[in-house]
């Protein structure tokens, strides 16, 4: 094969220089620039792998080839991912030379391709020996924002900040050795840099918080405990006492039986409630002092005693909320709406009531007008968020917020524009974060969150992988601070999963996005070790499931642009994706490469699997049916409907049965959409022959469950088109799954019953609930088991009232059918046993009223009865009794 121009004109460079012998200590600068020059042109005419080809052949002869190294290194070095053993090689070389000048033109050339630790940590040599002091800081500091292990430069860039006056700066460096500290177990580091940081920093909490944690987890609770202490000293000199006592509370958690610490309570609590009555009387009372009970028993036991003081609002199961007018040793005095001047032994009101703070939701609703709260929760959502969240331990879930506004503030359609503005405000406003351990709930914070810290408290409180895949996202997309510890910590949960040996979506997922990130951030290269053809190869076995386990769309999609670009039987593997994807993208790709061929194999075997590829049919019927190579096929529209309704039968059976109920009750529902929604089967019947119309119509009506106003409305219809035609439906039983007929009054009745529920019952329940908790011990609790038994039975009430209404159909007088038994209609039989003429209405369950000759029509005689005509005679058993009638009349019931 014939040499390119380049490998040509490369080749005569290897020969001048080896017959030259050129020394290294001949080569300058203006060589390498022109190498440059000349790797130029080989990345625009892309033929680097025959070049890198020729110069490690000619290193086989010649191992110390600058031009081979420097040519071959540079095209290895852009791509990914970069190989720099070559320019090690090069610059060891020029090193022993004395060359350090063209050492730090290579590093530069290799740092203009992304940050590379080697070229960092050699250019910071350089720096060294030139005596370039402020240079050699630069290139640690990159060196410390790519290498999430560097640890001690981060230290020595701290205390060189700090030197020179930036301590702002020197902070942050501080900040992140002490967390590399952490991470390696470093325990004397990391002391050394805590108390650094109280010097300089004692008032950023977050992070000491942020901090130990990590202590707790990576060294030990016990080491925790003692530099919180330390931090604690500066919280107390400085007479911040409500800090104090929280960093107290922590120390608890990792060393309770320190018996210094009941000494510091008591001093922080006396400071804290330094001119309250009681005071005395709750200590003695929880044994604050006394070491023979435990700390985390005494503390909430004199918190809740403390909290009983003048003026304070309580609740009580039976009188709500007071307020208490007088305590003495053994006595308390509140005023109850309707119980005024109440007395209380101490003993009994510890036990009975519940303390609450004066912004409780509960007594702003008690203190308040009603007009004026409605009127404030309506205008700041966010003082209302806050206030209930604070109301309930500082946690509250969305459920809990709408079970406080609704419906005793809101209405139910107040509620949903609501609690829109008030989901993005919990979203974006830094003074409300999420607890760690439950993503739904929501917390108030003692300071506002910077955006990056709400960010990472969300990442982190995320159990799901791909919802941290786009909290991931939110940070870089709102945030430019990706020299951050938050930042670092996210990017390093996805860089762990590249580290195993097992290949799964997540695996799969992390590469992607770090993948992503790269082209954005080119110190990310430095993760992306791997080529994804050669990651493609441990899940050749499994594409579609990798394909459907990447729960995230973007990533859904950057794997199939990976796959066309990088695997070189993409076709195939579209086609394999194609009936899970459904992506019109990759029809789009097979058109315009010719594959329409693959595209109907791929189809006919989706018609011909349909019972296992439901989604996949569906797509065909509905996405497809306008494709020319679709058409070519000639699948006739009757078989696409018999399908379809098969495919509808098939999921109503699998619902029933509790099988794969989500997914099918999705399928079914696209299915009804098209069939009954988009009016695909109306339109289907008015063109099709009898005979066609005969079968399809059969087939719907053997289904069950299918609505039957549905039903009805079809067959009348193709008894129009079709007057001789008949229907082979007499023994159909026309029942409801998904469908629930009823008259418009008992519709309103229902509607009442569960406002009733919703807006009297369960709010009194919850107030029960939480009475009964107040009490303690939840196992020996008897007014907690009945009010939860009570939320059981409502809850179920509910469950079946809106189950029903969903499902409920109002049918009027003008819908009914009076040519045949069916909803709504009034009947005479003949009962051709005892000769009697008996009456009936038919109507629905919720007017079932048999006393009074009224059934349901979904009752076994009910079901007997439907669709049959006057002058026809039926016969049938029910429960081993014998059934003989003539249907005399029908006609048209009132309701």
């Amino acid at each position: 094969m014939d040499q390119s121009p380049l490998s040509e004109k490369l080749q005569l460079m290897l020969n001048e220089e080896k017959w030259t012998r050129t020394l290294m200590a001949n080569y300058s600068i203006a060589n390498l620039k022109e190498l440059d020059r000349f790797i130029e042109e080989i990345t625009a005419q892309n033929v680097a792998d025959d070049i890198i080809k020729l110069c490690i052949e000619h290193l086989s002869q010649t191992k110390n080839s600058v031009i081979a190294l420097y040519v071959a290194g540079m095209l290895n070095i852009m791509r990914q991912p970069a190989d720099e053993t070559y320019l090690i090689q090069l610059m060891d070389l020029f090193a022993e030379s004395k060359k350090s000048n063209i050492v730090e033109y290579i590093c530069n050339r290799m740092l203009d391709f992304g940050e590379n630790r080697i070229a960092l940590v050699r250019l910071a040599e350089c720096y060294t020996a030139e005596n370039k002091i402020e240079q050699r800081y630069t290139v640690w500091e990159s060196l410390v924002r790519i290498d999430t292990e560097e640890a001690e430069l981060a230290q020595l860039i701290a205390e060189w900040k700090e030197k020179n006056g930036l301590i702002e700066e020197a902070i942050d460096f501080y900040k992140k050795a002490l967390i590399r500290y952490i991470n390696k177990g470093l325990f004397s580091n990391i002391k050394e840099l805590w108390h650094k940081l109280i010097q300089l920093s004692p008032e950023d909490y977050d992070f000491f918080l942020h901090a130990q944690k990590k202590i707790a987890k990576q060294v030990s609770p016990e080491k925790a405990a003692t530099i919180l202490m330390d931090l604690y000293d500066w919280y107390k000199k400085n007479e911040k006492w409500d800090t104090a006592l929280n960093i107290l509370k922590l120390i608890v958690e990792y060393d309770e039986r320190n018996p210094a610490l009941r000494k510091e309570f008591l001093e922080c609590y006396s400071k804290i409630y330094s001119g309250h009555s009681m005071f005395d009387e709750c200590v003695r009372l929880s044994t604050l002092t006394q070491s023979y009970r435990s700390l985390h028993e005494t503390i909430p036991d004199f918190e809740k005693r403390i909290a009983f003081d003048r003026g304070n609002y309580v609740f009580h199961r039976t009188w709500n909320i007071g307020r208490i007018s007088n305590i003495t040793n053994d006595e308390v005095v509140i005023d109850f709406a309707k119980s005024r001047n109440h007395h209380m032994s101490l003993k009994m009101a510890f036990d009975s009531l519940i303390t609450l703070s004066k912004d409780h939701i509960w007594v702003l609703k008690a203190t308040w007008p009603r007009d004026k709260l409605r009127e404030k929760v309506k205008t700041d959502p966010a003082w209302t968020i806050k206030i209930i969240i604070k109301s309930f331990d500082n946690r509250a879930d969305m459920k809990r917020i709408k079970a406080e506004l609704v419906p005793s503030i809101l209405s139910i359609s107040e509620w949903n524009s609501w609690s829109t503005r008030a989901k993005e405000i919990l979203k974006t406003d830094p003074m409300f974060g999420n607890a760690q351990d439950d993503i739904s709930t929501f917390i108030v914070r003692d300071r506002p969150l910077s955006f990056e810290e709400k960010i990472y408290t969300q990442f982190k409180a995320e159990k799901n992988f791909f919802s941290r895949v786009q909290y991931f996202r939110d940070y870089l997309e709102m945030s430019e601070e990706v020299d951050t510890d938050y930042f670092e910590e996210m990017l390093s949960y996805f860089v762990s999963f590249l580290k195993l040996t097992q290949v799964n979506e997540f695996v799969v997922g992390s590469y992607l996005l770090l993948k992503e990130l790269s082209g954005r951030y080119p110190r990310m290269q430095q993760y992306v070790t791997m080529r994804f053809v050669d990651l493609f190869e441990q899940i050749e076995d499994d594409i579609v499931g990798i394909y459907l386990g990447l729960k995230d769309t973007e990533l859904k999609n950057q794997f199939i642009q990976n796959i066309k670009l990088y695997i070189q039987n993409w076709p195939d593997i579209y086609i394999q994706l194609l009936p899970y994807a459904r992506s019109a993208k990759m029809i789009d790709a097979l058109e315009s490469n010719g594959h329409e061929e693959k595209l109907k194999r791929m189809a006919m075997y989706i018609v011909e699997n349909y019972k296992d590829m439901r989604e996949a049919f569906i797509w065909l019927a509905k996405d497809l049916k306008d494709k020319a190579w679709m058409k070519e096929l000639g699948i006739v529209r009757e078989k696409i409907i018999l399908t379809l309704l098969h495919i509808l039968d098939i999921t109503f059976k699998e619902i029933d049965i509790h099988k794969d109920t989500t997914e099918n009750r999705k399928i079914n529902k696209l299915v009804q959409n098209i069939l009954f929604k988009e009016n695909d089967l109306e339109e289907f019947l008015n063109e099709a022959p009898q005979p066609v119309a005969e079968r399809v119509y059969s087939m719907l009506s053997d289904i069950k469950e299918v609505d039957p106003v549905i039903k009805l409305d079809l067959k009348k219809k193709i008894g129009e088109r079709f007057p001789n035609i008949k229907f082979y439906d007499g023994n159909e039983r026309l029942t409801v799954s998904r469908g629930l007929m009823v008259t418009a009054n008992k519709f309103d009745e229902k509607k009442r019953l569960l406002g009733h529920i919703m807006e009297v019952e369960v709010p009194a329940n919850q107030k029960e609930i939480a009475y009964a908790l107040s009490l303690g011990d939840l196992r020996e609790n008897a007014e907690y088991k009945a009010a939860k038994e009570r939320q059981d039975e409502l809850n179920a009430k509910v469950g079946k009232l809106k189950s029903e209404l969903d499902r409920a159909q109002i049918i009027d007088s003008d819908q009914v059918d009076s040519t045949s038994i069916s909803f709504g209609t009034k009947i005479a039989l003949k009962n051709l046993i005892t000769g009697e003429d008996e009456f009936f209405t038919i109507l629905g369950p919720w007017e079932s009223d048999p006393e009074h000759q009224v059934i349901s029509y979904l009752s076994p005689l009910g079901k007997h009865l439907l669709n049959h005509k006057t002058g026809e005679k039926l016969n049938f058993t029910i429960n081993e009794r014998k059934f003989s009638y003539e249907v005399v009349k029908v006609e048209k019931a009132d309701f």
